[in-house]
């Protein structure tokens, strides 16, 4: 099964679909799970996968009633019938209907492979019909059992709950998907080649907004120019109400997905709590009027639905909380707090008094978390250590003598040993030996804490590029990493490199 040149990333969730497609001796059904949150681009992906295995494709609508899906997933048989009628009433259910796909499917199927069928945001059918997963359960097991039916079952999902709920249990589909496949968002990297922007700086700055979810391309007709038009782009699109993309709409919509998110005031508020650098579960309570048990268990349904997450301080082992989405993030710090004058048009004027807030809260924390990306996914192949860095976090690294907290923005360690340290700073400010002397600094506190530094990599992350007398250190000491944004996100050396 080919990728198509359209599908940009994706190598590994097409080699699990691939390998799931394949034609094996089994007679029986094979059962896989797709899911992801809005926008994540599934639909993109598993339309591909039909075209490339000549498969049926049936997405289910939103607030449909029960009569209505069937009558249109009878029409989608239909169609891939090649406008053959299908033997359909209104009396006929799920079980019928299902039978009927997977009997047309086996007949239109291409020689050689197994028949397939695709059902795109099942939930949505399941709200009405919560009998189907039962109903799939049954015809499974007879396939299993008697070699009736054969065929690849793809069921797909944004709400996140109810995909993983299928597999939980004691639930009927448990113990019988052969994939459980959760896209994430595209990395930088390929987010970049998505939007074909070559400029890193620019793409730091789009990334910071939106992220990797392609959905978002197809949503937004245009893009920046180059930096210098990326503050029109953003007055045009993000914060411009009307449009699709316009971030509080689009937060609305996100929520809606999880049907466990019923009082959205909540939600919201434990959000912009932590966007604006509430990290601890009794600072967010405390921020939003709540107890620390109160906003537990919402704090787990974002997480779970992928729109916050947790980082481990890797010294004190302890978790912060922080903002995963960048359109929640972007919302929650730009939009929501000047909503009133966005509704008036003032875009240009709010988006140049919330400039300071961009930078320092989502610029950033996002350089940050680009620079942990680097090191977990990139360095590994780009540095010579094709193990990787071991767990990947942040630390706070006391220092009694000073009476001092250090906070490092980059650290790897594997067992007792620090592999990599590192300082990612997106100022204006060309970084020097200064960010050296102070890394160094924080490996001695660390070998004194009885971890063992001597093989670690110092590595400075800067958005401006470097000093002059950082460049000649580096090019003098192998274990220093010089990483710009042409580096970040193009695999280049920093032009300051040995």
């Amino acid at each position: 099964m080919r990728k198509p040149d359209r599908v940009i990333g994706r190598d590994h969730e097409w080699r699990v679909l691939e390998r799931f497609m394949r034609p094996t001796d089994d007679p029986g059904l094979r059962i896989g799970i797709v899911s992801g949150r809005r926008r994540v681009g599934k639909t993109f992906l598993l339309t591909a996968v039909e075209g490339e295995t000549g498969g049926l494709y049936h997405a289910c609508v939103q607030d449909e009633g029960d009569l209505a899906a069937r009558r249109r997933f009878a029409a989608s048989i239909a169609r891939y019938a090649g406008g053959t009628p299908v033997r359909h009433d209104d009396h006929d259910g799920w079980e019928e209907l299902l039978r009927t796909a997977l009997a047309v499917a086996a007949r239109v199927a291409p020689a050689g492979t197994r028949p397939v069928l695709i059902i795109d945001e099942f939930p949505y059918a399941m709200a009405n019909a919560p009998q189907l997963p039962g109903i799939l359960q049954l015809l499974y097991d007879e396939a299993q059992r008697d070699g009736t039916s054969s065929g690849n079952i793809i069921l797909c999902g944004s709400s996140l709950s109810v995909m993983r709920e299928l597999l939980s249990g004691t639930k009927p589909l448990r113990g019988r998907a052969t994939i459980d496949l959760r896209l994430r968002p595209l990395d930088y990297r390929e987010t970049g080649r998505l939007w074909g922007i070559d400029d890193a700086q620019t793409m730091l700055h789009v990334h910071a907004c939106i992220g990797g979810y392609p959905g978002y391309r197809r949503l937004i007709d245009e893009r920046p120019s180059g930096f210098a038009d990326f503050d029109r782009w953003i007055c045009d699109t993000m914060l411009s109400v009307g449009m699709g993309v316009f971030t509080s709409t689009e937060v609305d919509y996100l929520l809606r997905e999880d049907p466990r998110i019923s009082d959205k005031a909540i939600y919201y508020d434990i959000l912009g709590a932590i966007a604006d650098g509430r990290v601890s579960l009794s600072k967010i309570g405390a921020a939003t009027g709540r107890t620390k048990e109160s906003v537990r268990k919402p704090i787990e349904t974002l997480q779970s639905g992928g729109y916050v997450t947790s980082i481990t301080d890797l010294i004190n082992h302890r978790d912060t909380v922080t903002v995963a989405d960048p359109i929640i993030r972007f919302d929650r710090l730009i939009t929501a707090p000047h909503l009133g004058q966005l509704e008036l048009g003032r875009q240009e004027q709010v988006w140049k008094a919330a400039a300071p807030s961009f930078r320092s809260q989502i610029l950033g924390p996002h350089f940050e978390e680009i620079a942990r990306e680097w090191l977990r996914r990139f360095a590994p192949d780009e540095l010579g250590r094709p193990n990787g860095f071991g767990d990947i976090g942040t630390a706070n690294i006391p220092d009694h003598k000073g009476r001092a907290k250090h906070e490092v923005d980059v650290l790897a360690v594997r067992g007792k040993n620090i592999e990599f340290i590192g300082e990612a700073k997106a100022t204006l400010r060309a970084q020097g030996t200064s960010t050296v002397e102070r890394l160094s600094l924080l490996l001695r506190l660390l070998a004194d804490m009885g971890y063992r530094t001597d093989g670690a990599v110092i590595a400075v992350f800067s958005r401006t590029g470097f000093t002059p007398d950082l460049t000649t250190l580096a090019r003098e000491r192998a274990d220093i990493e010089l990483v710009d944004l042409d580096r970040l996100f193009h695999g280049r050396p920093a032009s300051t490199a040995r």
